[in-house]
């Protein structure tokens, strides 16, 4: 990413909202009962992995 490409602090940008949408969508799917335990560990490494990315 270019300098150019980062928003300014405070900035909220459509890139934000996707990354807090996808987040959503993944803690929405790790309530389903129907996971295996594999798949429900990689959700939690893949909802981590973005908590991070947004500053969660």
């Amino acid at each position: 990413m270019s300098d150019s490409d980062k928003a300014t602090p405070g900035q909220y940008t459509c890139n934000d909202y996707r990354q807090e949408m996808i987040l959503l969508g993944l803690r929405q799917k790790l309530q389903r009962s129907d996971l295996t335990d594999a798949e429900k560990a990689k959700l939690r490494e893949e909802i981590s992995r973005l908590e991070t990315a947004i500053g969660f």
